[in-house]
C-alpha cells in the first residue's frame, strides 16, 4: 500500500511541500529569499478569496506527527509574511482551528478540527460499504489495506485496514502518500479526466523541478500499466522496501475518484503474488464500489 513503516520511513511531506494559495492558481516555484508573486489569474477570479485560501493553508502545513510549529515555521512553509501569519493564526485560535501554547509559542491543531473532520469522514459512506472487502483483502494478503482521496498533490487515508505480519506499514486513517510515486495516487491518476491530471502533473513539476524526468517517467509507466493490467503498480518506489498495487473507481454521488491500495515491506509480499493473487481480488473490491453511492 505505499506506505510508511514501522521501519521509518522518509515521509511524503518532506518530498512535497504543501502547495500554497498562489501556487494552487498557477504552479510556479518559490526562489529562495523572494516571497511568491499573485499570478494575474488569482487577481482576476473575483471569486476567489484569498485570505480564506491562505488560512486554510495555514492549516494544511501541518505535518503527521508534528506537536506544534511556531509562526516563524509556518510563515516559510506556506510562503507567507510572518506578520501576515502572525494575523491568520491569531484568527483561526480564536475561532478553534487552532491552540496557542504560551510556554512555547507554538501553535497545535485546534479541536474545531476534530469536529469538521470527523462530519467530513460520516458523510463517506463508501468508507462502510468497502470496509468488508477491504478486511479481506488484507487478511488474505497478510498485508496493508487502504483507501484515499485525493489531497492536493498527495493521496489521503480515510480508511486502512491490516493483515496480522509482524512487520506491518505505520499507515492510519490521515496519513498521506506521494501522488506520483505511490500506487494508491497512480492509480488516482489514471482515472481522474485528462484536465485534471494535466493540472497535477504540472503542480508536480513546478514544485520538484529537479525530479520531474524521474517521476514523470514513472507516472507514464503507471498509465500503461493501468491500461495493461487494470492497477497500478508501484514496487520500491515509494518507498524501496516496500512493494504495493492500486485499483482506482468513481464512487457517485458527487464524490471523485477513490484508490483502493495493498502492499507490504517486500518480505511480507513480493510483486509476484501481489499481480497474481492480490490483483483480481482488488480489481473485483473495487468494481463492487463503482457507482455505488448513485448518480
Amino acid at each position: 500500500m505505499d506506505p510508511g513503516a514501522p521501519l521509518r520511513c522518509v515521509r511524503d511531506d518532506a518530498v512535497f511541500r504543501p502547495v500554497t494559495t498562489m501556487q494552487r492558481v498557477k504552479p510556479m516555484l518559490v526562489r529562495e529569499n523572494h516571497a511568491p508573486e499573485e499570478p494575474d489569474e488569482a487577481k482576476d477570479d473575483r471569486h476567489f478569496v484569498t485570505a480564506l485560501a491562505r488560512g486554510l493553508d495555514v492549516l494544511a502545513c501541518f505535518r503527521r506527527g508534528e506537536r506544534m510549529l511556531g509562526n516563524s515555521e509556518i510563515a516559510e512553509r506556506c510562503g507567507l509574511a510572518r506578520s501576515t501569519v502572525s494575523r491568520l493564526t491569531h484568527t483561526l485560535t480564536t475561532l478553534g482551528y487552532l491552540h496557542h501554547v504560551p510556554e512555547s509559542g507554538g501553535y497545535r491543531l485546534g479541536t474545531a478540527l476534530i469536529a469538521l473532520g470527523a462530519t467530513a469522514l460520516a458523510g463517506l459512506d463508501v468508507r462502510q460499504l468497502a470496509r468488508p472487502g477491504m478486511r479481506e483483502i488484507a487478511t488474505f494478503s497478510n498485508a496493508s489495506v487502504g483507501l484515499g482521496v485525493r489531497d492536493r498533490l498527495s493521496m489521503r487515508y480515510i480508511e486502512c485496514c491490516r493483515g496480522e505480519a509482524a512487520i506491518a506499514l505505520n499507515m492510519d486513517v490521515g496519513s498521506r502518500l506521494s501522488m506520483a510515486r505511490s500506487a494508491m495516487g497512480r492509480a488516482y491518476l489514471a482515472v481522474c479526466d485528462e484536465a485534471e491530471r494535466r493540472a497535477i502533473l504540472d503542480d508536480i513539476r513546478s514544485v520538484d523541478d529537479a525530479g520531474w524526468p524521474r517521476l514523470r517517467d514513472g507516472v507514464e509507466r503507471a498509465l500503461a500499466d493501468y491500461r495493461e493490467y487494470g492497477c497500478a503498480r508501484s514496487f520500491g518506489d515509494w518507498q524501496p522496501t516496500v512493494s504495493a498495487i492500486a485499483v482506482a473507481f468513481r464512487p457517485g454521488g458527487g464524490l471523485p475518484p477513490m484508490s483502493i491500495n495493498c502492499g507490504a515491506p517486500s518480505v511480507i509480499i513480493d510483486r509476484d503474488r501481489l499481480m497474481n493473487e492480490v490483483r483480481p481480488r482488488l480489481i473485483a473490491l473495487a468494481a463492487s464500489l463503482e457507482g455505488v453511492m448513485g448518480s
